[in-house]
């Protein structure tokens, strides 16, 4: 099989690179081939965001910028873009002052405001942290600064989520953040930088269907291409596959790239359903979702750091069905269908829980890939009940209940994430539940379950027990009963098998408060200043 030449622009100009394996990451072609040592290698699995880079690529007439970590990335998924690391700041001819900044020109700018802003707030400790914090910081100034939106410290907290500092220097760090827009402006040549990404791809060949990288353009392509060679590997995002390489050190003679297809890559949406690819970033495709269900944002923040949802895919996540993967249990509570398509048969849907057959084991042919997941949109636009009126009522045991229920028809979507760290960590329990609940009875009840089986799960005996019931606490508590009987966790490294069940009774009664006006109080709604 032949290796085709990997091409990017770096610095306004682009960078040729043969021979590179279709197995090779970024970052081992940063420091090793390109001798750029100040990208970082850190945990070597997306976790602490030392190695992080950022990518632009054309999109809709744009550059789209985004933070990714370089050391789950395989380098010839970046093949046609443009890349920054932390040396390229200062020395890219395309990054150029703007406004009043601009008659000085290099003479009095020697740092970009990310690099300065750091400096003046004593962002950098150790500073081994710093590269990959400067090129985050890097990322929010094209994405936000530059396109007049303010850097608040929430935001500035929730997308530098993704990267750790080993001295506990977050608040210089964020300082730094808000402190990049009181600075000299400076901006991406963005018609330029469009020019040259559009003369490379026109200059670069297609990639062959039997290279060693295989990136089809087309839906027919790559069916064609999955058909053709089975046993190449399939990546999107690479953000779990990345991890085989680095910490499994798998070697993949092939490899089948699914990003580069227009029509997995695009979310589509009428009065009935969303559709979203399967190579739809799970940054895109949590903010599809989120449109419609706004409680959302916090869970989606939670999906890992920002760099890892910016480079994985949402039909990466489902296909690769890791019992503790955060969007299955989500888009099961959704009712959410998937679809499969071959060039033999065409295509197939079904519900998302029916795609698992066991741990990592799913229901696709050879030739098969999941290329769409589907999302209802029934009830989306009355996700909150109005508030109800309490009543008492008999308690069999000769107690009383508070029975206040939503008068009216309303869905009531929540997603929980229980981890041992609140940033940037693996769920030890995952639960969402959306129920339907009309003049005080549940009519319809879905909820999907994560890290408590060895798939994916969906409640099917929760549901049931609470189908067609007054929606009360004494329901409320039947279930959450039904539900920690339901499934048998095991016990690991993140949790024990006994205090999953306990947490998985615990929000559905949690759920029940929250339906019933109480606040929430939890890490969610902490802020940094309220512990100063």
């Amino acid at each position: 099989m032949t290796t085709r030449t990997l091409q990017f622009l770096r610095r306004g100009q682009p960078v040729a690179l043969g021979n590179v394996p279709p197995d090779r990451t970024l970052l081992q072609v940063l420091r090793e081939d390109l001798g750029c040592t100040g990208t970082k290698e850190g945990c070597g699995e997306g976790d602490c965001g030392a190695c992080t880079v950022v990518l632009g690529e054309a999109r809709n007439g744009r550059v789209h910028y985004s933070t990714v970590n370089s050391c789950i990335r395989l380098a010839h998924s970046i093949d046609g873009m443009a890349l920054w690391t932390v040396e390229d700041l200062v020395e890219d001819p395309l990054i150029q002052p703007v406004g009043d900044a601009a008659p000085a020109a290099q003479q009095t700018i020697t740092l970009h405001p990310a690099q300065e802003a750091m400096v003046r707030c004593h962002g950098s400790q150790c500073g081994f942290c710093t590269p990959g914090f400067v090129m985050g910081l890097f990322g929010m100034y094209q994405n936000h600064v530059c396109n007049g939106a303010p850097i608040t410290r929430e935001l500035a907290q929730e997308e530098l989520s993704g990267n750790l500092c080993r001295c506990t220097g977050y608040r210089p760090i964020l300082d730094a953040a808000q402190q990049m827009a009181t600075l000299p402006a400076m901006a991406v040549n963005e018609a330029l930088l469009l020019q040259r990404l559009e003369l490379m791809a026109h200059a670069h060949p297609s990639p062959q269907a039997d290279s060693s990288y295989i990136s089809p353009t087309t839906l027919p392509a790559l069916l064609a291409a999955r058909a053709a060679h089975p046993g190449a590997q399939v990546v999107a995002g690479c953000t779990d596959v990345g991890l085989w390489v680095t910490k499994l050190h798998q070697q993949y003679a092939q490899v089948l790239d699914v990003t580069r297809v227009a029509e997995l890559r695009a979310v589509q949406q009428d009065a009935h359903h969303i559709r979203i690819g399967a190579a739809v970033t799970l940054t895109d495709a949590f903010a599809a979702l989120t449109t419609q269900w706004p409680q959302l944002h916090r869970f989606a923040s939670r999906f890992a750091g920002l760099p890892v949802r910016n480079a994985g895919t949402l039909g990466g996540n489902v296909a690769n069905g890791s019992p503790i993967g955060d969007s299955m249990p989500l888009l099961i509570a959704l009712r959410a269908q998937v679809v499969l398509a071959s060039q033999a048969r065409g295509e197939r849907q079904l519900p998302l829980e029916n795609l698992y057959t066991g741990y990592r084991q799913n229901v696709m042919a050879p030739d098969e890939l999941l290329v769409r997941i589907v999302v209802p949109l029934t009830g989306s636009s009355k996700t909150e009940p109005p508030p109800g009126r309490p009543k008492a009522a008999s308690d069999p045991s000769g107690g009383s209940e508070d029975t206040t229920v939503p008068s009216v028809g309303a869905n009531i979507l929540r997603a929980y994430k229980i981890s041992k760290r609140f940033d940037d960590d693996i769920s030890a329990v995952c639960l969402v539940i959306n129920l339907n609940i009309v003049d005080g009875t549940v009519q319809r009840a879905s909820i999907g379950a994560g890290g408590v089986a060895a798939t994916p799960a969906r409640a099917r005996q929760t549901e049931a027990a609470l189908t067609g019931q007054p929606w009360t606490e004494a329901t409320a508590q039947r279930a959450a009963a039904v539900l920690q009987a339901e499934f048998s966790p095991i016990s690991d490294m993140r949790a024990s098998g006994a205090y999953r069940r306990q947490v998985l009774g615990s929000l559905l009664q949690r759920y029940w408060l929250e339906s019933q006006g109480q606040p929430s109080v939890s890490l969610d709604t902490l802020t940094l200043e309220a512990t100063a």
